[in-house]
């Protein structure tokens, strides 16, 4: 490698991207592409980023594996950051165990960790996990310290376990102050933002409060009953009961925890249930079929029983029953989570990222467009949606994973 190349490479590393410009902007060499490619897409220019790291990609060739892998790490990167879902997985894996084999330990960790944030990012909580357990942070530079650690505080933020996010974000602060690069700074500060924000509302005996990320683990680990409305489900300590498949279910669960411990009409569950302005036998039919159902779901943690003008809900071991609700609830909350990361995101990439069918999440972007909550830009396959950031809008609990303790 050329003294050139050598001296925009060692910048770029540092963060001087304009310098390393300067020293390669002329070159159409292959090293001299991936230079470019990469401090195009530090610039903010994913789309030139990306075709020069694939024509640095061809330059290479067969004949230099281990040049041409780091260009898919790089690819795979930007593909990640513009949230293209649909980039083959397997090819960064591929990259990945070249760099493994030749001994590229400082990139082959570059992109597990990569991999590592893609499946957080669409909540494969346990495959992150297992991907950062082989890796030792310690001996790497600070900016891929950073990377581990914040990989590290999106997953225990996910699983709700604060002290572990708490000391990770913590950690990725000393090692983004180490390295002096700002973007990682303001990287670091925008995920300590998220455990200062409120996460949650506590509904309980007709009074509302908001939490803390730290404070709705509390809750989970109370001895309540929780009816948790940013997951769909109702959870007793360890005992958790999914409802998100049962939407009628929940909504009745909910409607019964909000007047607890005092019971509910008949009429006042229909209407709310089913939306129903006018209850007639067939809704009335319909509520004790629901209600046998519900029972039967939340058997081992509560019981609903009859009462002269409608149900109410009696825990089993619980002396107290609350409810968890996202700070601001609006239809199609899960996908405006995922938009409210400030990225562009295509339909598909939602889909992916929700387990939806990409129908319904264009029906339900296509909604919100006409609310004003989004907005698109580019047409046919280059379209992509955005949203500004909501002020408190609570992503944490919307996005998809599992439950402490699941």
């Amino acid at each position: 490698m050329d003294s050139m190349i050598t001296a925009a490479a060692r910048l770029l590393a540092t963060g001087d991207l304009l310098g390393a410009l300067k020293r390669v902007a002329l070159r159409e060499d292959a090293p001299a592409l991936a230079l470019r490619g990469i401090a195009m897409a530090q610039l903010g220019d994913l789309v030139r980023a990306k075709a020069l790291l694939k024509m640095a990609a061809r330059a290479f060739g067969a004949k230099e594996p281990v040049a041409r892998a780091r260009c898919l790490v790089a690819e795979a990167e930007i593909a990640l950051v513009s949230r293209d879902l649909t980039w083959p997985a397997k090819t960064l894996a591929t990259a990945r165990a070249v760099l493994d084999a030749h001994g590229d330990r400082l990139n082959a960790a570059h992109a597990r960790h990569i991999e590592a944030r893609r499946s957080l990012l669409i909540g494969h909580l346990d495959e992150a996990e297992g991907l950062l357990a082989g890796i030792d942070p310690m001996p790497f530079p600070p900016p891929l310290r950073v990377a581990y650690e914040l990989v590290a505080a999106g997953i225990a933020i996910r699983r709700l376990q604060t002290s572990a996010a708490r000391a990770a974000v913590q950690r990725a602060e000393k090692a983004a102050r180490d390295a002096g690069i700002p973007s990682l700074e303001a990287e670091v500060e925008s995920v300590s933002a998220v455990l200062k924000a409120p996460a949650a509302r506590l509904v309980a005996r007709g009074e509302e409060r908001s939490l803390l990320l730290e404070d709705v683990e509390t809750v989970l680990v109370s001895r309540a009953l929780v009816v948790d409305a940013c997951r769909y489900v109702v959870r007793d300590g360890d005992v958790i009961v999914p409802l998100s498949t049962r939407p009628v279910l929940f909504a009745l669960a909910r409607i019964l925890a909000e007047s607890w411990p005092g019971d509910v009409s008949r009429t006042t569950l229909v209407a709310r249930a089913f939306r129903a302005k006018d209850a007639d036998e067939s809704h009335r039919a319909r509520l004790r079929v629901e209600i046998g159902r519900l029972r039967g779901e939340l058997h081992r943690i509560a019981d609903i029983k009859a009462t002269r003008d409608g149900f109410v809900l009696v825990p089993r071991r619980a002396g107290d029953v609350v409810i968890l609700a996202p700070p601001v609830e609006e239809q199609h909350g899960e996908i405006l989570a995922f938009l409210a990361d400030g990225e562009a995101w295509s339909s598909s990439a939602l889909a992916i990222a929700i387990g939806a069918s990409p129908r319904t999440v264009q029906r339900a972007l296509e909604a919100l467009a006409e609310t004003g909550k989004v907005q698109s830009l580019g047409r046919g396959p280059a379209r992509r949606w955005t949203t500004p950031s909501l002020p408190g809008f609570p992503s944490t609990l919307l996005l998809p994973g599992p439950l402490p303790n699941d």
